[in-house]
């Protein structure tokens, strides 16, 4: 590469780097070397927690918006010089036409200014200029002929052979010419765009004989709402609607009042012989073309943001679920119900593995209630079972209502058995049942036995059981299958990733698809740790997991602070203090007179040895920055913290209640399932989860902006009931 061309390169990057930094509010110096670990392939849970002092303490959520922005930015400079290079070589490029693409900001404004020589396919227009109709497009454009009549001028573009046979086909053809320009005028568009997210509105319709029989889109049948105001749920209800062929939507703005916005644009001379011409040809445009290009585009906004809504919903829903408690020093009995087919039960021990496990047929149509007591009793005895996890799929509360009767049998006998059931999402545990990691694991099981196997071990470890499902499948979304699967991939991903790295993983225990999620790894040396693990046996120390093979340095430095190892002779490898710390760790231990081998014995006097300090005067005393030594001062207070101990355990129950036991004014405490624009899905302990709308989230009554700020998937909630439809199982909740 040539010194000018390495110049304008590193000039534009800048360029991009303080474009960033501008629209996220952050440093130019921030942007930059976050920028430079990026591209080096260092990952953002690695950057949010071990590179504060470079980034100037960015955190992960500041990070991800960064680099998203830093991709847009450099997608949209790779545009401007396929664009710029595009109009080069049709040999029309002019300094002011450079001067405005260089200067565009925004994609939109960027393809406007390319429309005019975007290579298209044939038009009216082009059809037109090829029968020589140009020079008289020209006029009727420049509006500066004031003498004479339109019919006159255009006689002289009459002329059969180009298929132009009278006056009327010469103007026709010079106004598709027109049409065409008005469509492509930057201000124009620019001006559009703004009247229809301001003052149009969105039209749905129910498409006349369309089936909708469970009248899933009535509340669209005739739906209006101004585009800026409409909802993001809205617009997803509809879009689907579309696509099945319920209802129909259009973007509506007021016609006449657009057409005088355009003419006064356009029209600048009222002395033209060809205003009425020029003004036919702008009437045409906005219908033809400018109408149906910028209605799609708004509606393709429209989708966009709802999308970027709903996967920030579901996100957050999959991010709070993931993070929930672990019930992991638990022996557990996991049920999967049925009916035909009856119910699969496992028991596994509290490291999640496999006991024992058969099949019980408490529900319909076999209902041998008092035959799957006994099972049930006989694996609880034997293996002094803790906690019954049922999974909440088809026949759930029957199988439920079993349980609940058999706690109460047992109890009775013995007052003193400690045991309780719960209902969790089984969502995905049939697609992780059929997965080749789930036969590698049991392979001497069968799909249905794998799947209780499941619902009991993400009781135990939600985090590290989740992870083997696709997020997508996990049950706490709302039109995830509707949004660009792309950005959605994408956002799951890195919500996964934040769960894992933000909790930690044992590297003698973590399955492969667990670790495949940890800073630095990949799926391929996600499967050689376990298999090295299986033929070498435990890792002792951080440093030996580079004896891996593809686990260089760099790997090792990005996964190395995020993996435990509660069975090593440091017990700095079960914290999250990074090697590189180790010795800075030391240092401080040293002088503050701690023995870093008996560190859990001492963490009673290591908040006295700890309180108290200069952190400034002491973190340039052993050479690293604040915010490590904050790290390391957090971790040898609390070596090993898994951070979800320090969150509430998901609601135990011993009885169980029938939607028929509720009426209003019922309180109860539930659990958050699931978390969407109008609400929240609570589970309290009845066969259908109850509605909190969001009008009934505040007990003081006040308006909810944002649903998330006020609940969480997993939540333990008190709640009224308010509502109650046996017909319709539909149960209407408050929050108390």
């Amino acid at each position: 590469m040539s010194e000018s061309l390495t110049d304008t390169a590193a000039a534009t990057e800048t360029q991009i780097l303080i474009t960033v930094a501008t629209k996220l509010g952050f440093s130019v110096k921030q942007v930059s070397k976050a920028a430079e670990l990026f591209d080096e392939g260092a990952t953002i849970p690695f950057i949010a927690r071990y590179r504060q002092e470079v980034t100037g303490g960015l955190d992960e959520v500041q990070l991800r918006n960064l680099r998203d922005e830093l991709e847009f930015r450099r997608l949209l400079e790779q545009r401007r010089e396929t664009i710029l290079e595009s109009i080069r070589k049709q040999e029309k490029l002019t300094p002011e036409l450079e001067e405005a693409i260089r200067a565009a900001t925004e994609l939109n404004t960027l393809e406007d200014l390319y429309l005019p020589y975007k290579p298209k396919r044939k038009t009216r227009a082009s059809v037109a200029i090829e029968r020589g109709l140009e020079p008289l497009a020209d006029l009727i454009w420049l509006q500066e002929t004031t003498q004479g009549e339109p019919e006159g001028i255009a006689a002289d573009y009459v002329d059969a052979e180009k298929d132009v046979p009278d006056v009327e086909a010469a103007l026709a053809g010079a106004r598709d010419i027109v049409a065409e320009r008005v469509s492509q005028h930057t201000e124009v568009r620019e001006m559009l765009r703004d009247q229809l997210r301001n003052f149009a509105s969105i039209v749905c319709k129910k498409v006349d004989d369309a089936a909708d029989e469970k009248g899933t889109y009535e509340t669209y049948y005739d739906f209006q709402s101004k585009v800026k105001y409409v909802k993001p749920y809205q617009v997803l209800a509809i879009d689907r609607g579309e696509r099945e062929g319920v209802l129909s939507a259009r973007i509506d703005l007021w016609e006449e009042r657009t057409l005088e916005e355009i003419d006064n644009l356009i029209i600048t001379n009222d002395d033209s012989v060809f205003v009425e011409e020029l003004e036919d040809a702008i009437e045409d445009s906005w219908k033809r073309l400018l109408y149906p290009s910028l209605s799609r585009e708004i509606r393709n906004e429209l989708s966009e943001a709802a999308g970027e809504h709903a996967i920030s919903m579901f996100t957050e829903n999959v991010r709070n679920l993931l993070l929930q408690p672990p019930f992991s020093t638990k022996i557990v009995m996991g049920i999967d119900p049925g009916y035909r087919t009856g119910c699969k039960v496992a028991v596994v021990d509290q490291t999640g593995a496999y006991l024992e496990g058969t099949t019980v047929f408490p529900t319909p149509p076999f209902s041998k209630i008092a035959e799957s007591k006994v099972a049930l009793g006989r694996l609880i005895q034997k293996y002094k079972v803790d906690l019954i996890a049922i999974g909440n799929g088809t026949g759930s509360r029957e199988t439920e209502q079993v349980v609940a009767e058999l706690i109460g049998d047992m109890r009775a006998a013995d007052p003193k058995l400690e045991i309780a059931y719960l209902v969790t999402n089984e969502a995905g545990a049939s697609v992780y049942s059929a997965s080749d990691e789930a036969r590698e694991e049991f392979p001497d099981l069968d799909a249905a036995q794998r799947g209780n196997i499941s619902i009991a071990r993400r009781v135990q470890d939600p985090l590290a059981e989740l992870v083997k499902i696709d997020p997508k499948s996990i049950g706490v979304g709302l039109y995830q299958h509707d949004v660009n699967q792309v950005k959605l991939s994408r956002g799951l991903g890195d919500v996964v990733e934040s769960c894992v790295n933000h909790v930690g993983v044992n590297l003698n225990t973590a399955s492969a698809a667990l670790l495949t999620y940890v800073s630095g790894m990949s799926k391929t040396i996600a499967r050689k740790v376990v298999a090295h693990r299986s033929k070498i046996g435990r890792f002792e120390s951080r440093d030996q997991l580079q004896d891996v093979p593809g686990v260089g340095p760099f790997r090792f430095q990005q996964a190395a602070g995020f993996l435990r190892i509660p069975e090593s002779g440091n017990p700095l490898d079960n914290t999250a203090i990074h090697p590189e710390s180790y010795e800075a760790t030391q240092k401080l231990c040293d002088k503050l007179g701690i023995d870093l081998t008996r560190l859990p014995d001492e963490k009673d006097l290591l908040p006295l040895k700890l309180r108290n300090l200069k952190v400034s005067e002491l973190a340039r005393e052993i050479e690293i920055g604040e915010p490590t030594l904050a790290l390391i001062i957090e971790n040898l207070l609390k070596p090993g913290r898994d951070p979800r101990e320090d969150l509430p355990k998901p609601l135990l129950r011993q009885d169980v209640l029938k939607i028929e036991d509720l009426h209003e004014g019922t309180h109860l405490q539930g659990t958050v399932r699931n978390v969407v624009d109008f609400g929240a899905f609570v589970d309290i302990g009845v066969k259908v989860d109850g509605l909190l709308h969001v009008s009934q989230m505040r007990a003081d009554g006040k308006r909810v902006e944002n649903v998330l700020e006020e609940v969480a998937v997993g939540d333990i909630i008190e709640v009224e009931v308010t509502t109650v439809d046996i017909k319709r199982q539909r149960i209407g909740l408050k929050r108390v």
